[in-house]
């Protein structure tokens, strides 16, 4: 299964300091299975007005779901739009048996695509350049490009799978295909933290052609968000590795490997990394365009 696969990989170094001492990379994923009938239903899952906690234990075969055009595929559905909730973009997390794949797995020409392979090898093909993805490798894919995956390893892979329909602006045009490996991006610290919180940033903050990003937020061992964040952005946070007490709105959660978060809009967050090792997670937000002033219209004006 894709839980079991624990990859090796330097982490990179931050800026002005010596590089870390070598941590094996680790990419929690879904346990899967059933639990016994002797079990108790008592768990941590909660779904609120303001956000909603999808623990890993929870990730059970019997919630998987299918997609027409797949060979030995499945995914667990974390996140989908829901009107009055998040509503920018859905996330999978998808295992392939050995040979699985698609060779079209977008059908909607205005929705982009981005990957982040958690065990074994994937071989991915955009606009006809293939690409192999190992454990911590990320793509992105624009809007209206042709695109295919196929599992590259004996065995299961498994990766996550962001989907949001791209909001054109003025003066900008889709973003550039992407391909990079998470170990070899250096993070950028957090101001004022002294390292203990960082980010891995998939796509370059400044390009305006993102309406979306995706980046790997590490804490070491105590580090915090030391206040509670409240923004318009929404989020989807998959925990990769380490634990900690989250705050979501008024509550505060204890999560750990596996463990996936979904705030709405305006959701206060907060967070203490609870050791012994780092607290990781990947993150989606929605970026760098006007709110919709009507439904549907994704900022580009009224409809009709």
């Amino acid at each position: 299964m894709i839980d079991e696969t624990t990859p090796q990989g330097d982490p990179a170094p931050i800026l002005g300091e010596e590089a870390p001492a070598r941590q094996p990379a680790q990419y929690a994923g879904p346990v899967a299975g059933l639990p016994p009938q002797t079990g108790l239903t008592t768990d941590t899952a909660v779904f609120t007005d303001a956000y909603a906690v999808i623990p890993r234990s929870v990730m059970r075969d019997i919630v998987t779901s299918f997609l027409p055009g797949w060979t030995g595929m499945r995914m667990w559905m974390l996140a989908r739009p829901l009107s009055g909730f998040a509503e920018t973009f859905s996330q999978y997390v998808v295992e392939l048996a050995e040979g699985g794949g698609c060779d079209a797995p977008e059908d909607d020409p205005e929705v982009q695509s981005a990957i982040f392979v958690t065990g074994g090898e994937l071989d991915v093909t955009i606009a006809g350049v293939a690409h192999r993805l190992t454990p911590g490798g990320f793509a992105y894919v624009p809007p209206g490009t042709d695109w295919s995956l196929r599992n590259a390893t004996p065995g299961n892979t498994g990766f996550h799978w962001w989907r949001k329909r791209w909001q054109p602006a003025a003066g900008v045009t889709p973003p550039d295909p992407i391909i990079a490996q998470e170990q070899d991006i250096v993070p950028s610290p957090m101001p004022d933290t002294e390292g203990a919180w960082a980010t891995t940033r998939f796509m370059d903050p400044a390009d305006l052609r993102h309406d979306m990003h995706i980046t790997l937020v590490t804490f070491q061992p105590g580090g915090s968000i030391p206040f509670a964040e409240t923004h318009v952005m929404e989020h989807g946070l998959f925990v990769l590795e380490g634990k900690a007490v989250y705050r979501l709105n008024r509550d505060w959660v204890e999560v750990g490997p596996g463990d996936f978060m979904w705030l709405r809009a305006f959701c206060p967050q907060a967070c203490y990394a609870g050791g012994p090792g780092r607290f990781r997670y990947l993150l989606y937000k929605d970026v760098n365009r006007h709110a919709p002033l009507w439904f549907g219209t994704h900022g580009s004006g009224r409809a009709g």
